[in-house]
């Protein structure tokens, strides 16, 4: 019994923390690809053909007995699904990455969780009685995540030479002169791009609820995020057809797009979008302890400082949530699934 009771709790939290590791190994190879030239736009159609061929598959024979049936709400929701992540979303992040590093990208990527958690209690999404103890510990808790993302993007301190990092120290401060003079374009189209995909995680909670088949609807956003995405990539590089080319990097981190978006939709389908956004700083440290190895890039005091104060962040935004359970488990128990259901069935990233 316990064994079942606790499967079903760890599930979304392991899925949703490898997540993070995947998005960081991503955020580095496709930053290493957009050094050597490869357009972001370009980036983004390949990551979603790929994915949606890989998924396809899984989705038509594992779903054949329980998919819903297609309606046009359904599909007018995938068409905006695909436009605001694989599109809006993910062509201003890596062109803002373009434009600066991997870690900053990161780290301003960080202010999702605050759009993700207004957005989510305005649509009632996100269960938050401010008289309660543990909402007051997730809006917190949230204040304290975004606010280590800050520091570790704002604030520098003291150099920390770790060998790895030490010995390409050249290889840094080349690579940082060239972000220097585009960092707040960059700035602001990687937050553009998180108020997109704040706005992705609602839609896909509230499509769940009508279209809950999590591996036919990835495939569906990838296939038609690679879509629009082709349509956006023709038009913005019709002049430059060697923009096209393909770069071993960014094959290393296409297919981490279709897993991404299986895992974020299983785990807002159990815990709702805050849950899935809180993990996103998780991201962010994992990044920065690797682009000091791979890309060079130094590592202040700042961004440990930082990294503490999202740890536990996370932490406090997690134990809120477990405590939003209870009320419904111990007023009744006949209507406590459907209650959950309405209330998590929403990542990422």
């Amino acid at each position: 019994m316990s064994t079942k009771s606790l499967s079903p709790t760890l599930k979304p939290i392991v899925g949703i923390i490898l997540l993070q590791f995947g998005y960081a190994g991503l955020s580095i190879f496709s930053k290493s690809a957009l050094n050597k030239g490869i357009s972001p736009y370009v980036l983004v159609v390949y990551r979603h053909a790929i994915a949606a061929a890989v998924i396809s598959p899984f989705a038509i024979v594992l779903e054949r007995k329980t998919r819903p049936k297609m309606t046009a709400s359904v599909f007018a929701k995938i068409m905006l699904l695909a436009l605001l992540e694989p599109v809006i979303d993910q062509n201003l992040f890596y062109t803002g990455m373009k434009f600066t590093t991997a870690t900053f990208a990161t780290a301003l990527w960080n202010v999702l969780p605050v759009f993700t958690f207004v957005m989510a209690w305005i649509f009632r999404l996100e269960k938050v009685s401010i008289g309660r103890v543990h909402s007051q510990v997730k809006v917190l808790g949230t204040i304290v995540t975004v606010g280590g993302a800050m520091i570790m993007t704002v604030v520098d301190g003291p150099v920390l030479n770790f060998p790895w990092s030490s010995a390409k120290k050249g290889d840094h401060t080349a690579a940082n002169a060239t972000n220097d003079g585009n960092s707040v374009k960059g700035a602001i189209m990687i937050a553009i791009g998180s108020v997109s995909s704040s706005c992705f995680l609602i839609i896909q909670a509230i499509t769940l609820k009508s279209y809950p088949a999590e591996i036919t609807l990835t495939a569906l956003i990838c296939l038609m995020g690679a879509i629009e995405g082709t349509i956006a990539a023709l038009v913005l590089e019709w002049r430059n057809p060697a923009a096209w080319s393909m770069h071993f990097n960014s094959m290393l981190g296409i297919v981490c797009s279709g897993f991404a978006y299986y895992v974020q939709g299983m785990a807002m389908k159990e815990k709702g979008p805050v849950f899935v956004t809180a993990f996103l700083p998780l991201n962010l440290v994992i990044v920065a302890i690797l682009s000091s190895s791979i890309l060079a890039e130094t590592m202040y005091l700042g961004m440990v400082i930082g990294a503490v104060l999202i740890v536990v962040g996370i932490y406090m935004v997690l134990w809120g949530k477990s405590k939003d359970q209870l009320p419904c488990d111990s007023s009744n128990q006949v209507s406590a699934p459907k209650d959950e259901n309405t209330k998590s069935s929403n990542q990422s990233v």
